[in-house]
């Protein structure tokens, strides 16, 4: 069985966070690069176009948080944590916040991408141009790049996808060069 088809499985085709049956998606939870059961969740368009930025937060959809932070799935916990971070001004999320427990494992993970933080406190990763670098864009070396630690070399060129933020350092993203997943300094990258 396929991770789609297990997180299909677990969540009777509903949308894991607002129950919608409609144009539901697997998404993998960053920083993780690979689909794993324990890292992905089944989400549909409108939460996954606000969970990626790509529309402006609607509050209220949110409000199904209630139910969805009490699933028996850590992706699922991770993933309401995550949103009622970011929604936290609105007052009530803070209430969810306070009854919601994480084991460390998950608090550490949910914490990765940096949602707890405050926007002034929040590490910025920028390309050699200064454009801002989020986690999924893509990005082309602008260098040959010897990878510590193998013979490989990375191609100026060289296009790497999905990349994923280092949240401790502004100056270094993950991703993979020719099936290898390795660490990249930013400075090297250009955004596309």
């Amino acid at each position: 069985m396929s991770v789609l088809q297990i997180i299909q499985e677990r969540s009777n085709n509903t949308c894991e966070l607002c129950t919608s049956t409609n144009d539901l998606k697997q998404y993998t939870i960053p920083p993780s690069l690979n689909e794993n059961v324990a890292n992905d969740v089944l989400v549909c368009k409108t939460c996954l176009d606000q969970i990626e930025e790509n529309t402006d937060m609607d509050p209220n959809h949110w409000r199904c948080l209630n139910d969805s932070m009490w699933s028996e799935h850590v992706a699922v916990q991770i993933m309401a944590w995550r949103m009622l971070q970011r929604l936290r001004s609105e007052g009530w999320p803070k209430d969810l916040l306070d009854m919601m427990y994480l084991d460390n494992d998950a608090l550490a993970l949910a914490r990765a991408t940096g949602e707890h933080e405050d926007e002034a406190n929040k590490i910025i990763h920028r390309d050699v141009n200064g454009v801002i670098l989020d986690n999924g864009d893509s990005v082309v070396l602008i260098k040959d790049l010897k990878v510590k630690g193998s013979s490989m070399v990375a191609k100026q060129g060289t296009a790497v996808r999905n990349i994923r933020l280092d949240h401790e350092n502004a100056e270094f993203i993950e991703g993979k060069v020719d099936g290898q997943h390795i660490v990249i300094i930013t400075k090297y990258v250009k955004k596309t």
